[in-house]
């Protein structure tokens, strides 16, 4: 049940009569209906009788007054009332409340209703590249990803999840290379994934270092000149005596220095690349025998493409174990896909596309190369270079035609990092032009972790911190915690919780965050036990199951004949009121698919039933009809906690 869509739609026939049936208008003053930002307003506010009373002429007054004149309120709303010039305050009906409790408590999806306009998804996430370990850059694509699939499902959509694996590229090419050349047999046999992980790690790195040294001197030219725009503009600055001249230089001046800091940062990395290997006797004698080593992973890469089949029979024996190696991520993880189509599964359709494209003019050739020219764009998408080969465009083409041919899709999301943002503002416009145009195709961005240092989360020597081994301590942490709080604690139940709790705070603290920001990763605060965490809800889960056991009451017979609610308290009102309020946040969550508004919602449960465990006695409640309404109440929070959290694909414990 849904308190905030009744009242919407109560009220929806009203103003939809001021705006002349306008749906966009009627909308756009509906989402101004809200939850209460302080309890003793009510449970809902309305603010809508401002801009419809400037649309209409009237004082914003005279339009609530209009409105709730005209819309019938009762048996959800047991007190309505207009404030200052025109705000509604609306307080839900305690006898209704009590009818939805019941209805939840009997229900095992707690009264959330299914979508009334199921949809078929494909929700395309954590996509590595299956030649390399998988890292910390890849926890947030896979839980948000899975935690959206899972709510989509949830609320009555067809949600499919897609791994689409990078399986068919370069770093493919640069394994293959490196098995080649660098491959050390021994430790191939005894530690196959380790020895391909050490091979590509080799192969970037000189690769790199190559690429730095053709690039330095650009780099540092382009830093002296723009050194020297600096100074003469710092010279112009001091010499110029006209204030709006002295702003203008001003501005320019700071543009320099953001540009400045951007092509020291570029050296940098150049400087580190070629460092990296000129410091080690043995990279360097490798640098040396190997100059080429780019363009021959590119060779590599073309040959597996072509057909080669030695390089084929290399790809079939390395991908499977790489595939392997990646499940335990998942398996951890509790992550399931319904399937895992990598690029290699559409390269033999490739060349059709380009073809289709270019036959209905929306594809020409430029400079050898096959492209699609859109207005919007400085660039256009380049579809196929002009020594033949297929890129990432041309692969997710392919997708979207298999994703809507074969599962008629009405929506496919892209949880993929922000950065990729002009290449999905290109994807869906060729899509669109290609007659893709009425499936909403939405890249669901995400920010950067980072560390404490305000930089990309990375270990000590600068490399990208691995995800496996990013696990591995979240549960360490995890057991000495648990350690500090059960001595004696069983090995097993240990192992348990550790994993309950270590695993699902990694995950939870991804998702608290907006997705669209950056967030800094912090072991401490992502295990607290309080806060905005998911150790904090998982403790208020045991808790209830604590009390539970304490007061001797089993509360699933209570779930089918239920006492009567009883509000003795306003804390208890306030906890069945937010209680009553877990499919508008599932509803929240979909608007812009993001899973943080469901973490705000447990957040605020948690927190009004610490308050309601603070305030009301179970145990020494003298009343049995007060004591059960407080157990159904402990009982719906314990299991809207485990909906929510499992919804988030995270798990919780009876007791910690």
């Amino acid at each position: 049940m849904n308190a905030l869509h009744e009242l919407k739609e109560k009220f929806r026939p009203i103003i939809a009569g001021f705006v002349a049936d306008d749906v966009s208008k009627t909308d756009a003053m509906l989402a101004m209906i809200r939850p209460a930002g302080d309890a003793k307003h009510g449970d809902f506010q309305a603010n809508f009788a401002m801009p419809m009373g400037k649309q209409t002429g009237q004082s914003p007054r005279a339009v609530a007054e209009t409105v709730l004149q005209q819309c019938n309120l009762s048996g959800i709303c047991q007190t309505v009332d207009i404030a200052g010039p025109g705000f509604i305050n609306l307080k839900l009906d305690d006898d209704w409340i009590k009818r939805q409790l019941k209805s939840a408590l009997a229900d095992s999806r707690l009264a959330v209703d299914s979508v009334t306009n199921a949809r078929n998804y494909i929700v395309d996430y954590s996509s590595p590249n299956v030649a390399k370990p998988m890292h910390v850059g890849h926890i947030r694509s896979t839980v948000i990803g899975d935690a959206l699939t899972r709510i989509l499902n949830f609320v009555g959509h067809c949600a499919k999840s897609d791994n689409h694996l990078g399986d068919w590229g370069t770093q493919f090419g640069m394994i293959l290379y490196g098995y080649k050349h660098f491959r050390d047999q021994e430790a191939f046999d005894s530690d196959t994934i380790g020895e391909l992980s050490r091979l590509y790690r080799l192969v970037r790195k000189l690769i790199d270092y190559h690429g730095a040294r053709i690039k330095l001197v650009v780099l540092e030219t382009a830093l002296a000149e723009l050194e020297t725009q600096q100074s003469d503009l710092k010279q112009k600055q001091s010499e110029s005596q006209e204030k709006s001249a002295v702003k203008k230089i001003k501005k320019e001046i700071s543009q320099i220095e953001k540009r400045i800091n951007d092509a020291a940062e570029k050296l940098q990395k150049a400087t580190t690349a070629i460092d990296a290997v000129e410091n080690d006797s043995e990279l360097s004698l490798l640098a040396a025998a190997h100059p080429e080593i780019g363009t021959a992973v590119l060779l590599e890469t073309a040959k597996l493409h072509a057909g080669d089949q030695e390089n084929r029979d290399l790809w079939t024996t390395f991908l499977p174990i790489c595939k392997q190696d990646m499940q335990t991520i998942y398996d951890r993880l509790d992550v399931e896909f319904d399937m895992a189509l990598g690029e290699s599964f559409y390269n033999d359709t490739l060349g059709a596309i380009v073809d289709e494209l270019e036959a209905k003019g929306f594809a020409r050739e430029s400079d050898g190369a096959m492209c699609v020219f859109l207005d919007g764009f400085e660039t256009p998408m380049i579809i196929r270079k002009k020594d033949g080969a297929f890129l990432y465009s041309t692969t997710d083409l392919a997708t979207i035609k298999y994703r809507m041919d074969n599962f008629d899709a009405d929506a496919c999301l892209y949880v993929v990092d922000h950065r990729q943002h002009e290449h999905f503002e290109k994807l869906f416009a060729v899509a669109a032009l290609w007659g893709y145009d009425e499936a909403e195709l939405k890249h669901v961005s995400f920010g950067t972790v980072m560390g404490k240092d305000g930089k990309p989360f990375q270990t000590r020597s600068g490399d990208t911190v691995g995800l496996a081994g990013l696990l591995n301590e979240a549960e360490k942490r995890a057991a000495d915690i648990a350690r500090e709080l059960n001595e004696g604690i069983e090995a097993d139940e240990l192992k348990e919780n550790a994993r309950v709790v270590g695993i699902g705070s990694l995950k939870y603290a991804d998702l608290s965050q907006n997705r669209a920001s950056d967030y800094t990763f912090d072991y401490e605060k992502m295990l607290a036990l309080k806060g905005n965490t998911a150790a904090y809800l998982q403790y208020g889960y045991a808790r209830v199951q604590g009390i539970l056991r304490k007061v001797e009451v089993d509360p699933r017979p209570l779930r089918d004949a239920p006492v009567e609610f009883e509000f003795e308290t306003e804390i208890e009102r306030a906890l069945a009121v937010q209680l009553l309020r877990f499919e508008e946040a599932l509803s929240d969550v979909l608007i812009d698919y993001k899973p943080n508004l469901l973490c705000n919602y447990l957040f605020d449960l948690g927190q009004t039933f610490f308050k309601f465990y603070d305030q009301c006695s179970l145990k020494d409640t003298q009343s049995e009809t007060l004591k059960h309404s407080r157990v159904q109440l402990c009982d719906l929070t314990a299991r809207t906690i485990k909906t929510g959290l499992a919804l988030l694909g995270i798990g919780v414990l009876d007791q910690m």
